[in-house]
């Protein structure tokens, strides 16, 4: 047997070896190349991250600089890569939606609803209209949490620390909020398929219209505060500026897509729940640029205040769940009360709903990020033969190569905070 086994020597794909290696030659911190005149002058190829905590830990950029100047750009994702969409194969639909919580871990509530849309298209179920409009303020308040954290994090990129407490204090009320929703501040997984897993209390929802009521104050200071301030304008004014044709032509999508002249949002092109009975605008900005990024952003979350108040205006009463066994989890009075909840709930969590065999669906919603999308390929069983997630985060990734060309190496940290990427996202 060891005469056999040395004889068979495993080529362990040479070819693919050898590319790999090539690839990681440069990958390292080195002076390619000095100007014996200037030395600042130098060629150096730098790594910046993953251990870098502007680099959220797991992104990796290559850079190839030219003194201070950036000349090249490389990514190298795939740190945080826990192959997301192969155990959703082993999962029933519903065992899933915490998965989709840990990846846009700063808006769990998009991942989830975008999942759920996703299987309630494929299966055909029916969502009560109450349940449409809690998922819709829940994602709301979503958008205006995720951008908080950019907010906060990208001015202290840009040098002013204090911002940040400013932010995360509204932010916190907004995880109180969801506390008393969701029983949880941070991985919700709230929505169900078929609705969501309760309904607002009345401090829950006394919690939101106070929100709703004080945040366009804090908005507007935080505009006084930075609209004009010379230094936050020098640092992000006609920095990683992408243009229109190159944004399409990458796949950006969202504040990023938008910010350079774009206006596509999954809410007016294709909408779900009940966007289209609302009154909103999308904010869209021409320059492209850092600056126009935070504006886009900042117009985001004011739009996003009057889309809560018409819903709370248009919510009508009634269930929040289908009422229909093969397609939602029962009430927990009619599981603690009576034999055939107890039954209906053990099978949903055993099977699942099954939707119908050789049936396909891709579901899109716009989450603070952009677009946010599941295809999912069925085979008749409780869980997906397929699932694929269209991430946002991972889309948009791909500017940074084609905008950090020809900056400065000190705009890197501010530009990332920009782009805004979530790397539990894009690796999922």
């Amino acid at each position: 047997m060891n005469e056999i086994n040395s004889k068979v020597k495993p080529k362990f794909f040479e070819k693919h070896q050898r590319g790999i290696y090539k690839s990681l030659e440069d990958k390292h911190t080195t002076i390619e190349e000095i100007d014996t005149e200037d030395p600042l002058n130098a060629k150096m190829i730098l790594n910046m991250g993953p251990q870098h905590p502007a680099t959220h830990g797991v992104l990796r950029l290559i850079l190839q600089l030219r003194g201070e100047l950036i000349e090249k750009t490389k990514i190298d994702i795939g740190y945080l890569h826990r192959g997301v969409e192969k155990i959703a194969e082993n999962k029933t639909y519903q065992e899933f939606m915490p998965y989709t919580d840990r990846m846009d871990y700063l808006s769990p509530y998009s991942n989830n609803v975008a999942l759920c849309m996703a299987v309630e298209k494929l299966a055909e179920v029916e969502v009560p209209e109450r349940a449409q409009y809690i998922r819709m303020i829940c994602m709301e308040l979503a958008r205006i949490s995720s951008h908080l954290l950019w907010l906060g994090t990208m001015v202290m990129d840009a040098g002013a620390i204090s911002f940040f407490i400013w932010t995360f204090r509204e932010r916190e009320k907004i995880y109180d909020i969801f506390d008393e929703v969701a029983g949880h501040r941070f991985t919700v997984s709230h929505s169900r398929i078929g609705g969501v897993a309760n309904d607002f209390t009345d401090d829950a929802v006394a919690r939101i219209k106070e929100f709703v009521e004080t945040f366009p104050n804090e908005l507007k200071d935080w505009h006084g505060l930075l609209d004009r301030n010379r230094i936050f304008i020098d640092r992000n004014k006609d920095v990683g500026i992408v243009r229109t044709e190159d944004a399409l032509d990458i796949g950006a999508t969202g504040p990023v897509l938008r910010a350079a002249g774009y206006g596509v949002d999954q809410r007016i092109i294709t909408p779900y729940l009940k966007y289209d009975e609302v009154d909103f605008e999308v904010p869209t900005r021409l320059e492209g640029d850092n600056l126009a990024r935070y504006f886009v952003r900042m117009e985001e979350m004011a739009e996003s205040i009057r889309i809560i108040e018409q819903c709370f205006d248009k919510m009508p009463k009634g269930p929040i769940r289908a009422n229909n066994a093969k397609h939602a989890y029962p009430s927990k009075d009619e599981v603690y009360y009576s034999m055939e909840g107890m039954i209906h709930d053990f099978m949903m969590t055993d099977t699942g709903i099954c939707p119908p065999a050789g049936k396909e669906v891709y579901h899109a919603v716009e989450s603070p990020k952009g677009e946010l999308g599941y295809f999912i390929q069925s085979d008749g069983t409780g869980h997906p033969w397929r699932l694929k997630v269209n991430a946002p985060s991972f889309r948009n990734l791909q500017v940074l190569e084609n905008i950090l060309d020809g900056e400065m190496v000190a705009d890197t940290v501010v530009i990332i905070g920009g782009i805004d990427p979530v790397m539990g996202e894009a690796d999922k």
